[in-house]
């Protein structure tokens, strides 16, 4: 069965015309009808001639993930769902809503190899890769729980489970379609694509030209400490990676969000705000601090609120602009792959 959600706008117009002998015109209308109407059925699709509908609901598919579970959190408007797919994997997903706007959090793989040492996302590895169309049926959860209260998604950041420049072109197919402005019509300024510093993937990124905002997660200034919380540092050390972010910049003209959970007694002293600062001199960049969110399989502590807050004037001092995330949904399983792990243990 086809996937109509796995196509972008310039895809099914070639599908149709070639499978089915229609004109450009019907691929739109179809195109409209999933993402501006959300319908889920093709007797739906009502300007749609009957054998049409008849033939794509013969050999299409507008869907195949299921609601597994959802939390919504008692202390903000927060709600995270995990879904499932017909070859029983889950992944999770998450919608928050802020008096500026509604963002979706998405997940591109199911687990993730990368091993960060106060992640939970990589707790039993990663079983595959997301398609674009599960991607966006991800996505399309949250719209329409927005639906009903008149709303709609505004951005975008691929932060969820897995690591985005590890299923490259899968990711950047969702995205045309989700900015397409026939369908969802998110622009590519309000799409965010985190990375844990994969070289490449940022120089491909950087050459392609998109205008997407790129988030590195750093978590660490120096490659001692860094290799011992992501083993990814020793494939692309910090010189290698500050490299390719200088690159990103001069290529795109734009400025890096870097990651930095702040981990008890790790990553998190006066000393290490200095490294950081001299680390990121001359690179137009913005650091978002994270508070490490608690992991019960990770043995790491969280810092204190006193030295976060010492840790970010600490940073300002030295002229780097940072701020400390905003923390949401902390009662419902807030950590990437959180909730996917409790399930996966529920099951075992």
């Amino acid at each position: 069965m086809v996937h109509l959600y796995d196509f972008t706008l310039r895809e099914l117009t070639t599908w149709m015309q070639e499978e089915h002998g229609e004109p450009a015109y019907r691929a739109r209308q179809v195109f409209e009808w999933l993402y501006q109407k959300r319908v889920t059925t093709f007797d739906e699709m009502t300007n749609l001639p009957k054998g049409l509908r008849s033939k794509l609901a013969e050999t299409c598919v507008l869907g195949t993930a299921t609601e597994v579970t959802h939390q919504q959190s008692k202390v903000d408007p927060t709600t995270k769902f995990l879904l499932g797919w017909p070859d029983g994997v889950t992944v999770e997903t998450v919608l928050m809503q802020h008096n500026y706007g509604n963002s979706v959090c998405v997940s591109s793989q199911v687990g993730c190899k990368m091993g960060c040492t106060f992640c939970a996302s990589t707790l039993g590895g990663m079983i595959r890769q997301m398609r674009a169309g599960e991607m966006v049926e991800q996505l399309l959860f949250s719209q329409r729980l927005l639906d009903n209260q008149g709303e709609r998604v505004s951005s975008v950041v691929l932060m969820g489970s897995g690591e985005p420049m590890d299923n490259y072109d899968q990711v950047m197919r969702f995205v045309d379609i989700i900015s397409d402005a026939h369908g969802l019509h998110i622009g590519q300024r309000h799409i965010t694509i985190s990375t844990v510093g994969l070289v490449p993937g940022i120089q491909r990124l950087a050459d392609e030209g998109r205008a997407m905002t790129l988030a590195v997660s750093l978590h660490a200034p120096n490659d001692a400490l860094r290799s011992s919380m992501m083993p990814v540092n020793k494939a692309y050390p910090i010189a290698k990676l500050m490299d390719a972010c200088h690159y990103y910049n001069q290529k795109t003209g734009k400025r890096i969000s870097f990651e930095y959970a702040l981990v008890g007694g790790k990553n998190d002293s006066l000393e290490c705000a200095k490294e950081l600062a001299d680390l990121l001199r001359g690179l137009p960049c913005h650091v978002n601090l994270i508070p490490v969110n608690y992991v019960p399989e990770r043995d790491v502590q969280r810092t204190a609120k006193k030295q976060i807050y010492a840790f970010w004037n600490a940073l300002q001092s030295y002229g780097v602009n940072a701020t400390i995330r905003r923390e949401m949904g902390h009662d419902i399983a807030a950590a990437c792959g959180q909730l996917r792990a409790e399930h996966m243990k529920e099951r075992a």
